[in-house]
């Protein structure tokens, strides 16, 4: 099936329960079995089966199974956040003593979580430019035990070459992890570029709504218990009410993001004709360097993308987004609204350095007019030069 039709049909099964078109919501923590040998035979190491409410329930499974055959993954887990299923799927492969490589333009919770939590307990954690390729192999170590990837950063949007670092590292039987949210399971079928284990704040685009905090792994057959098994491990568990939110936005992430897509190429295009503007970072622009790579991988773009202004300072950053009418501050993205946040970067880079000649915005592009957004920046940009004048 292709992916629209996937999208509808798969992760549901209306002659299971009595007709239903969606999968119902399953509310429970116990599940009751008719025979002791019955029971001790489903408490397995398999998680196929209901049986247990942390473990999941049917609702759970549906949307589990839909993410995983969308993506062309073996199976996926649901988590209770996006940094939730970053962490699990890091610890299912690091132990104290391995090394770990991680791209240098990582989600900041992402670094956070190496400096804090792994290498205060053991783990050599070496940050790597995100640019490097197939390079990679000169990095890895005899104790390098998985490579974390994020394609594009989400703050500066530099684009990996996911299959030249999984072909180094398969080299060396090393799994690749990825943080998939940009590209989700619609845009970027990870498995087929050599990622094992893919990541996703389901909060963002899955989700699509802002209303649900949720993360998603998928991983390939032979990385599935691994990830299954901590994931149980740290006892994260997701309400079924949650799975069903989620489930009902991914039906439509197709048609929602093929059309934020097309709002923010137009919104790019626009602020690459700026003078104000000296970059835009938006991979799905021919003038982006990372443009070659997506093309090649991806079939489309989220609508998050950066852009620096070009000689202004913070200060001016702050004039233009304060002006702002349509675009709300705040953290996230990849629901239906549009929101701007300022990405202070050069604190969160150490492999690399992150000059670029003035602030950095990032803008995530909703499902408003276009022609609406351009005239909410447009009139921001005449206050902020107005304020500097």
């Amino acid at each position: 099936m292709k992916k629209d039709t996937l999208l509808t049909h798969v992760g549901r099964d209306p002659e299971k329960y009595e007709g239903m078109v969606n999968t119902p919501v399953f509310r429970t923590s116990t599940v009751i079995f008719p025979t002791l040998e019955e029971y001790e035979t489903r408490d397995g190491d398999d998680y196929k089966a209901v049986r247990y409410g942390r473990h999941g329930t049917p609702t759970t499974f549906a949307l589990e199974e839909a993410v995983a055959r969308m993506e062309g993954g073996h199976q996926a887990v649901a988590v209770p956040s996006g940094l939730a299923a970053i962490a699990a799927a890091i610890r299912a492969f690091v132990r104290s003593g391995d090394h770990l490589l991680v791209a240098d333009s990582v989600y900041a919770p992402t670094r956070n979580f190496c400096e804090r939590q792994l290498r205060p307990n053991g783990v050599e954690v070496e940050y790597y430019d995100p640019l490097i390729g197939a390079d990679i192999a000169r990095r890895l170590r005899p104790n390098t035990t998985a490579v974390f990837c994020e394609t594009p950063g989400s703050l500066t949007f530099e684009m990996q070459d996911i299959p030249a670092i999984a072909q180094a590292a398969h080299a060396r039987n090393i799994p690749v992890l990825a943080d998939n949210t940009w590209g989700t399971p619609y845009f970027f079928r990870s498995f087929e570029r050599g990622v094992d284990v893919s990541i996703h704040s389901a909060t963002k685009y899955i989700v699509g709504h802002s209303d649900v905090m949720m993360g998603l792994i998928v991983a390939d057959e032979p990385s599935w218990l691994p990830v299954r098994k901590t994931v149980a491990d740290y006892g994260y568990s997701v309400s079924p009410a949650d799975c069903y939110l989620a489930l009902r936005g991914f039906r439509t992430i197709g048609v929602r993001m093929k059309q934020q897509m097309a709002n923010a190429l137009a919104v790019a295009q626009w602020l690459d004709s700026r003078t104000e503007v000296k970059r835009v970072l938006y991979p799905a622009l021919e003038s982006d360097p990372g443009y070659p790579i997506w093309k090649r991988d991806f079939d489309g773009a989220a609508a998050l993308f950066s852009f620096v202004l070009d000689g202004a300072g913070d200060k001016q950053a702050a004039a233009l987004i304060n002006a702002l009418k349509l675009f709300s501050i705040g953290s996230s993205w990849g629901g239906y609204e549009s929101l701007v946040v300022l990405a202070r970067v050069a604190k969160y880079r150490t492999a690399t350095q992150w000059n670029p000649g003035g602030a950095t915005i990032r803008l995530h592009i909703g499902l408003e007019d276009p022609d609406d957004l351009v005239a909410d920046l447009d009139q921001a940009f005449a206050k902020m030069t107005k304020a500097a004048a």
